[in-house]
């Protein structure tokens, strides 16, 4: 069962929410920093595609290793979604509302954009890459593989870091996340692209102006994020209160 709550303004314009979009625009940034540079360094340094073997591996480590930091650094603050979709997964669940969690998504893709600009800026204008189904496969395969990827994602998220019956599990909630995002892309970058992250796939298809497709890393994952908080939220946590502008995650 949806638990969506609308919120108010007075909610999320306290000095605690406007940390919290900061947080989660610093954060967001420093992950597709690294992830989208780390195909950019790859691509640069080999004449090997990026998603060749050892390119994917490369890249996969690298968003794994941003996004463990990133989550750390943004979750005493705003929780650490990094993500749209993890966001509106945490909505769908009522641990945020609506009009919070559209505040999370300007600062997230705020902070995507941004990061590709600089990447563009400090590699001499060298394109960035975008997110793009592989030749063969159809565009509704890509949503699937995005929908499936994303609910592992968002479901790794409510067990680790939502569920009020985590105990000493939050610690380690930061690696399970980055450790799913990395073995995700493994699994999904060479198909689908890999993304789980609407955010992710924004800044790259802003930068470069190709918007081919970007619709895929949008329905794909906000699908998967919204299954996962309604499955684990109902079934597993089973309870809920009313939230307020500051009862996530």
């Amino acid at each position: 069962m949806v638990k969506l709550a609308f919120g108010s303004f007075g909610d999320s314009f306290t000095g605690s929410s406007l940390k919290s979009y900061l947080a989660e625009f610093i954060a967001t940034l420093l992950f597709v920093f690294a992830g989208v540079g780390s195909a950019i360094a790859y691509s640069d340094l080999t004449s090997d595609a990026a998603l060749a073997p050892a390119g994917l591996v490369a890249i996969a480590l690298a968003h794994a290793f941003a996004l463990f930091v990133g989550v750390s650094i943004a979750a005493n603050i705003s929780g650490g979604h990094l993500n749209p979709a993890v966001t509106f997964g945490l909505a769908v669940g009522g641990n945020i509302t609506i009009l919070t969690g559209i505040f999370y998504w300007v600062a997230q893709l705020l902070g995507s954009v941004v990061a590709c600009f600089l990447l563009n800026f400090v590699t001499n204008g060298k394109a960035v890459p975008t997110h793009g189904v592989a030749s063969g496969m159809s565009s509704i395969g890509g949503v699937v593989m995005e929908i499936v990827i994303t609910f592992a994602l968002v479901y790794t998220v409510y067990a680790t870091a939502v569920d009020p019956k985590k105990g000493s599990l939050g610690t380690i909630a930061p690696i399970a996340i980055g450790f799913i995002v990395g073995a995700n892309i493994l699994a999904a970058g060479p198909f689908s692209g890999g993304s789980m992250n609407p955010a992710r796939s924004f800044g790259p298809a802003i930068v470069s102006g190709n918007f081919a497709g970007n619709w895929i890393y949008w329905v794909g994952p906000l699908i998967g994020g919204g299954l996962a908080g309604v499955i684990y939220g109902d079934i597993f946590i089973g309870s809920y209160s009313p939230v307020s502008s500051q009862d996530y995650a």
